[in-house]
C-alpha cells in the first residue's frame, strides 16, 4: 500500500479494534460494526481521514482476507463430503442463481435497461457475499444447522459460477468499447488447463512440502508455509485470468485430507480474521455517501428489491429442501445481500461495455447497502421471533454424530483410538510429532499434526462440538495447559485424562478434572497379580490382594490431594500409608483364614452328618 501512511494504518487498526467489541456488545454483529467504522473514517465520512485512493488500496489488500476465507473453506471440504453435498451444491445452488437472475433481469428490463445488460446484472446480483454470509452465520451459531449447511452449499456454487460470468462478460456488451477485453475461447481452454494442472501438481506435492516443514517443528515456518501455499495458488490462478479465490479454494481442498489440516487452519485463521475485518471496513469506506444522499430513493428501492427477491427465492427453495419456516427464513435473510464478486463483475461489465459508469456506481452502492441490511434483518428476525438462532430441533445434530478429540497419539492415545474405530465412533486425533503422525498413517491409523496445547488448534478441531476429550499428551505441563483451557471454555465437554504420576493427577484435580487414569497403574497391578500367582498364591488371593491395594490407593490419592503441596506432610502420610497397607493385608489374611476355617468346619460337619 504505497499510498497509505503509517498513521492511516494506525487509525484503520484502531477502528477495527474498537468497532468489533462495540458491535458485539450491542448485539448487531461484528460485520455491521466494521462497515460503520469504515463509513465513519472513510473519504465520505465525518472524519475524512482517508482519501479515495487510500480506500481503494486498503480494499485491494483486504481482499486477500476473502482469499484466505476460501482456503479455509476448501480445508473443510473433504472429497467425500463434497461428493455428498453435490445435490445441494449444484441442485439448490444452481436453482437459486438461475431463478434469482431471471427475476432480477425482468425487473431491470422493466426499468428500461437493455436485455443483455439486464441479464448480466441479474446474474451478478444473484451472487451473495460469501464473506458476509459465513461470518454472520458463524457469529449466530448457525453454520452447523441444516439451513446453515444448505446456505454454505449455495454460496459454494455461487463462487464457482462467478468464474465463467467474469470470462463471458464480453458476450453481454451493448456498446462498443475500444479497449474492451474480447472473448477468447483459446484463452478459456488455457485457463481450464491451468486449473487442472494446479490441482494435479498440488495433489502430488503439497502434502509432502507441508510434511517437510512440519518436521522442523518451527512454528513460524509452518505459518509461512501455509501462507505461501495460499499466495502461490492464488497468484497462479490470477495469472491464468481466474479469480484468486478459486486458486485458494483449490489449494485448501487439496489439503483437506492432509494430516496437517488442523495446524494449517489454526495458523491461517488469525490472518483471515483480521483481513476480513479490514475488508468489511474498506467496503464501508468505499460507500459513496454523496451519491447515496443525492439518489437515496433509488438506492434504497433497488436494495430493497434485491433483498426481498433473493430472500423469497431462498425461502421457497429452503422449504423445497425440507426446511421449516424458521430455517428457510434464516437462510434467506443470511444470503439476501449482493456479494463481493458483484464488484468484480460490475468492473468487468463496465470494461466490456455492458454497463455504463453511472449504472456501475449505482449498483455498487445498492450491493453495499444490501450488505449493511443483512445483519439488521437477522437481528430483527431474532428479536421478533424470540427464539435462539440455533434453529429448529431438527437442525440439531444427533448425539451419536459427535466426535471424540484425542490429544496425543502415542501408545496411550492409539489404544483408545483403536477401540473407538472398531465401535465406529468418529474421532479426531492430534499429535505434535510429524514423524509420529506419518508412522501411524503407514499402519492404517489416521492422526493430524498439531499442537493440542494451543487453543487455536483445539478450536480448529471443533472441540466445542465434541462428545468427549481424551487428554493423552505426554508432556505434563502441556497437558495441564490444555486441560485448563478446555475446562475454562468448554466446561460441558468431559475430559478423560492420562496422568503420568500422582502429582500430575493432583494437579488435574486442581483444574476440576476428575476422570483420571494413571498411565502405569493398571499394567503394574496386572503384573503384580501375575507375580503373586507365580510365587504360589492362588488366583483368588492374588486378585483380592490387588483389589485391596487399588481401593486403598484410590482412597489415599483423594486424601493426599488436600496436602499434596506440603512435602513434609506427604512424606509423613506416605510412611503411615505404608503401615496402613500392611495392616490391611494382615487383616485381609486373617479374614481369609477365618473364612477358610469356617468353610472347612462346615465341610466336616456335613461329612459327619452323612
Amino acid at each position: 500500500m504505497p499510498d497509505v501512511q503509517l498513521s492511516s494504518i494506525a487509525v484503520l487498526l484502531a477502528a477495527v479494534a474498537i468497532a468489533a467489541p462495540i458491535a458485539r456488545t450491542l448485539g448487531i454483529g461484528t460485520v455491521l460494526g466494521y462497515l460503520a467504522a469504515g463509513a465513519v473514517v472513510g473519504p465520505f465520512g465525518l472524519g475524512g481521514l482517508f482519501s479515495t485512493g487510500e480506500a481503494k488500496e486498503i480494499l485491494h489488500l483486504a481482499e486477500f482476507g476473502v482469499v484466505l476465507l476460501l482456503f479455509l473453506i476448501g480445508l473443510e471440504l473433504r472429497p467425500l463430503r463434497l461428493w455428498a453435498m453435490r445435490g445441494a451444491i449444484f441442485g439448490l445452488g444452481g436453482a437459486q442463481v438461475a431463478i434469482t437472475a431471471m427475476l432480477l433481469t425482468a425487473i431491470a428490463m422493466a426499468f428500461a435497461l437493455p436485455w443483455k445488460s439486464a441479464l448480466f446484472m441479474g446474474f451478478a446480483l444473484a451472487l451473495s457475499s460469501t464473506a458476509f454470509a459465513l461470518q454472520v452465520m458463524d457469529e449466530n451459531g448457525e453454520l452447523g444447522t441444516k439451513h446453515g449447511r444448505l446456505g454454505f452449499a449455495v454460496l459454494l456454487f455461487q463462487d464457482l459460477a462467478a468464474i465463467p460470468l467474469i470470462a463471458l462478460a464480453p458476450l453481454f456488451a451493448v456498446a462498443f468499447v475500444a479497449d474492451a477485453p474480447q472473448l477468447d475461447f483459446t484463452a478459456a481452454a488455457k485457463t481450464l488447463g491451468v486449473i487442472v494442472a494446479v490441482a494435479g501438481i498440488g495433489w502430488l506435492t503439497l502434502d509432502v512440502f507441508i510434511r517437510l516443514v512440519a518436521r522442523t517443528r518451527v512454528r513460524e515456518a509452518m505459518t509461512a508455509a501455509a501462507l505461501l501455499t495460499v499466495v502461490t495458488a492464488a497468484a497462479i490462478m490470477q495469472w491464468a485470468g481466474v479469480t484468486a479465490s478459486l486458486g485458494a479454494f483449490i489449494a485448501g481442498a487439496l489439503l483437506a485430507e492432509s494430516s496437517y489440516r488442523h495446524q494449517l487452519e489454526a495458523d491461517i485463521q488469525p490472518f483471515e480474521g483480521l483481513l476480513l475485518g479490514l475488508f468489511f471496513t474498506a467496503i464501508g469506506m468505499s460507500l459513496d455517501l454523496d451519491l447515496l444522499v443525492s439518489r437515496w430513493r433509488e438506492v434504497l428501492m433497488f436494495a430493497a428489491i434485491l433483498v426481498v427477491v433473493k430472500a423469497m427465492v431462498l425461502y421457497g427453495l429452503g422449504r423445497w429442501q425440507g426446511l421449516g419456516d424458521r430455517g428457510a427464513r434464516r437462510m434467506g435473510l443470511s444470503l439476501s445481500q449482493g456479494g463481493e464478486f458483484a464488484f468484480v463483475l460490475f468492473a468487468a461489465g463496465f470494461s466490456a461495455g455492458v454497463l455504463t459508469r453511472d449504472t456501475q456506481s449505482l449498483l455498487v452502492l445498492v450491493v453495499t447497502v444490501s450488505m449493511i441490511a443483512t445483519p439488521f434483518l437477522l437481528v430483527l428476525d431474532s428479536r421478533l421471533t424470540r427464539k435462539p438462532t440455533q434453529g429448529a430441533a431438527f437442525d440439531v445434530l444427533p448425539e451419536n454424530a459427535g466426535h471424540v478429540v484425542i490429544a496425543g497419539f502415542g501408545r496411550y492415545g492409539q489404544i483408545v483410538a483403536r477401540v473407538l474405530r472398531a465401535k465406529k465412533i468418529p474421532f479426531t486425533a492430534l499429535d505434535i510429532s510429524a514423524e509420529q503422525v506419518e508412522l501411524v498413517r503407514k499402519f492404517g491409523s489416521e492422526a493430524f499434526f498439531g499442537d493440542a496445547s494451543r487453543p487455536d488448534i483445539l478450536v480448529a478441531a471443533k472441540i466445542g462440538d465434541a462428545r468427549a476429550f481424551v487428554l493423552a499428551i505426554d508432556d505434563v505441563e502441556a497437558s495441564l495447559k490444555t486441560a485448563e483451557f478446555v475446562t475454562a471454555n468448554w466446561p460441558k465437554v468431559p475430559i478423560y485424562a492420562r496422568a503420568r504420576n500422582r502429582d500430575h493427577a493432583h494437579r488435574y484435580l486442581d483444574l476440576g478434572v476428575t476422570l483420571i487414569q494413571r498411565e502405569t497403574l493398571l499394567s503394574a497391578l496386572e503384573t503384580t497379580k501375575q507375580l503373586l500367582k507365580g510365587l504360589g498364591y492362588t488366583d483368588r488371593e492374588a486378585e483380592r490382594t490387588v483389589a485391596t491395594f487399588r481401593a486403598h490407593d484410590e482412597r489415599r490419592l483423594a486424601e493426599d490431594y488436600k496436602h499434596y503441596t506440603n512435602i513434609e506432610k506427604m512424606q509423613s502420610k506416605a510412611r503411615s500409608a505404608a503401615a496402613t497397607l500392611e495392616q490391611l493385608f494382615e487383616e485381609d489374611a486373617r479374614e481369609t483364614e477365618a473364612a477358610a476355617a469356617k468353610t472347612s468346619a462346615a465341610g466336616e460337619r456335613a461329612r459327619a452328618a452323612e
